[in-house]
């Protein structure tokens, strides 16, 4: 794919002073395609395998999550708003992300899509009934594309706490009690992923499922080598969406790092972790409050590792708003919070570790020393 920038070097662009001090240089990433195959409207939900449904059930609820379906083999997880599920965890024999599931804008993207990648449109086994396409990201990575039949019915809410804003007082003669429960998770937000052929990955969703990137990073010293890591939103057009619902950023795995999982505000964050905190949950990072996308946020460890996060108060971004571009560092993460861990970084040696990174080093990918250097170097700054 040939990349061409959309604006002039030093020329003011529309996205400056709203969320990124620059924007693309002469011939860098646009951060869209020109012609994608569909535009997915959405994540529809997650899909892993774990060999024990009842513990995750368990940390599924303590998270915040309600059960849409439970079945020997299946356990459907769902938040409070309508639509579909936000995550299906299937019995297997170890715990793994299995993949991604988008959701079609229509029912006919569907037929388009596959008569584009050779595939078939398949039923799918979703509550409430659906058709999906299965296809394989440049990296390897199932993903899959569903319209949902009868979408699911919208929950109990947590009610947000009324707030007193210096002379504003909206509340008077009543207390703050914030109750000490699970946060109320409202729906899927994003999955970040790891992949070691960062560009064509990228491209990949931005020509088959056409997202688009509202913030690249770059390595300091290597930005003429192109980004490292990309957040990208779907593109509903003058309707503002997420800032993104899939971000992608180079390393020596290949896979899931986390997924983030809308609440109502920050005390339903803050008192949903103190309730995972008393139950031995191991917190990754947080609370804080991030640079790119601007979410409030707080980080947590499932039974099996899997890294999952509550966020509030996202950005939310129309499709004329053109990709930001920043150096990456882990100083760079959050406005303001703890100092970000290494267990967050994934940063934490270990011989699984180095056989990923002699394993990357050593394949046909975008990954080589000077990159690895450079991601080291950042994450460390």
């Amino acid at each position: 794919m040939s990349h061409t920038s959309v604006n002039e070097a030093d020329t003011p662009t529309p996205h400056q002073d709203l969320h990124s001090e620059q924007g693309a240089l002469r011939g860098e990433h646009p951060g869209r395609s020109r012609n994608p195959v569909i535009k997915v409207a959405d994540l529809a939900w997650l899909e892993f395998e774990k060999p024990d449904l009842a513990r995750a059930e368990t940390f599924a609820r303590d998270f915040g999550f309600a059960v849409a379906a439970r079945t020997e083999q299946a356990l459907w997880l769902r938040g409070t708003f309508a639509g579909p599920p936000c995550m299906v965890i299937r019995r297997g024999r170890a715990s793994r992300f299995v993949g991604p599931v988008f959701r079609a804008a229509d029912r006919t993207d569907l037929d388009r899509l596959a008569a584009a990648t050779g595939s078939t449109v398949r039923d799918s086994d979703v509550p409430g009934g659906g058709r999906s396409v299965s296809l394989l990201d440049p990296a390897g990575l199932p993903v899959r594309v569903v319209h949902c039949g009868e979408p699911l019915a919208a929950l109990p809410e947590q009610t947000p706490l009324v707030l007193n804003f210096g002379t504003e007082h909206r509340r008077t003669n009543s207390t703050q009690r914030p109750p000490r429960e699970p946060s109320r998770i409202q729906r899927l937000g994003h999955v970040v992923l790891e992949t070691r052929s960062f560009v064509r990955t990228l491209d990949w969703y931005l020509d088959t499922l056409g997202m688009i990137v509202s913030d690249f990073l770059f390595l300091d010293g290597q930005r003429e080598r192109g980004p490292t890591m990309a957040f990208i939103r779907c593109d509903q057009g003058s309707a503002a969406v997420d800032h993104h619902t899939l971000a992608l950023h180079l390393g020596p795995g290949t896979g899931y790092v986390h997924s983030a999982y809308q609440v109502t505000d920050l005390d339903s964050i803050a008192a949903g972790g103190e309730y995972l905190a008393e139950r031995g949950y191991r917190r990754s990072w947080g609370i804080g409050r991030h640079i790119q996308g601007s979410q409030l946020f707080d980080y947590w460890r499932d039974p099996d590792r899997f890294m999952l996060e509550h966020f509030a108060d996202g950005d939310l971004f129309s499709c004329d708003l053109e990709p930001g571009w920043a150096p990456m560092s882990a100083s760079g993460l959050a406005q303001w919070g703890p100092p970000v861990t290494r267990d967050f970084l994934g940063a934490s040696p270990s011989p699984a570790k180095l056989r990923e990174v002699m394993t990357a080093l050593r394949g046909d990918n975008e990954l080589d020393p000077a990159r690895l250097l450079g991601l080291m170097k950042a994450m460390s700054s």
